[in-house]
């Protein structure tokens, strides 16, 4: 349950458009590196998983009409999430996973090279870090999750640099069959495997920081950013 709610915090990240925000982030924020890392995040990735933990939830009520709605959106965001930038492809095995999320306890790690897609972001500081300093943490983290990326920016001020950004990462295949089967099962009128197949997708969630993703070269075809003016 732990994992599940690390990564619900996390997907509400970028539940705003980010849009003209993100201008009003880059003064306050670029020390920080939250511009780098914003930029490798997918929104229709965050809202996939969002989708996804609302699905499941319903369907461990045993409701299956109201899960398709839910199902049917994570699938055409997942694909869209595909095609955006900040995806690349590697093989888990080279992944270093943060030790502030472990994976699973159900978790698989995939022997071949995969595409990862970027889902979710959590501001992370020091056990060490000063109260105040922890405290403007966790702020700007329930800020970020309501989409206030300026004010989170604001907040962190306090931090400077004594803090890491992490990374959810989704396998792109993976995923996607584990919603088509949940779909199927939920058509089906069948919510206990349709669920099953869900936290599958949730449990092959991998978390990394930010610094490991900013040297991985991006898929073949994938949309790269803007260049900054």
């Amino acid at each position: 349950m732990r994992f599940i709610a690390s990564l619900a915090v996390m997907t509400g990240l970028l539940a705003a458009p980010l849009g003209a925000q993100a201008a009003s982030l880059h003064t306050d924020w670029e020390k920080f590196k939250a511009v780098r890392a914003f930029n490798h995040l997918s929104s229709d990735g965050q809202r996939t998983m969002a989708d996804i933990l609302n699905a499941k939830q319903v369907l461990d009520a045993g409701q299956t009409d109201a899960a398709i709605p839910a199902l049917y959106d994570a699938g055409k965001r997942l694909s869209a999430a595909g095609k955006a930038n900040g995806q690349f492809i590697a093989a888990e095995s080279s992944l270093q996973p943060a030790p502030q999320h472990p994976v699973a306890p159900t978790h698989v790690a995939s022997s071949t090279p995969v595409t990862w897609i970027p889902v979710g972001g959590e501001v992370i500081g020091s056990e060490t870090l000063a109260p105040e300093k922890k405290a403007a943490i966790a702020t700007a983290n329930t800020q970020l999750k309501s989409g206030n990326i300026p004010q989170a920016a604001q907040t962190m001020q306090v931090v400077g640099a004594d803090a890491v950004f992490i990374l959810a990462l989704a396998p792109l295949e993976q995923t996607q069959g584990a919603i088509n089967r949940a779909t199927v099962f939920t058509e089906a009128r069948n919510p206990k495997e349709a669920s099953a197949a869900l936290q599958q997708a949730l449990d092959g969630i991998v978390f990394v920081s930010d610094d490991f993703v900013a040297t991985m070269p991006p898929a073949p075809g994938a949309k790269q950013p803007a260049a900054k003016k």
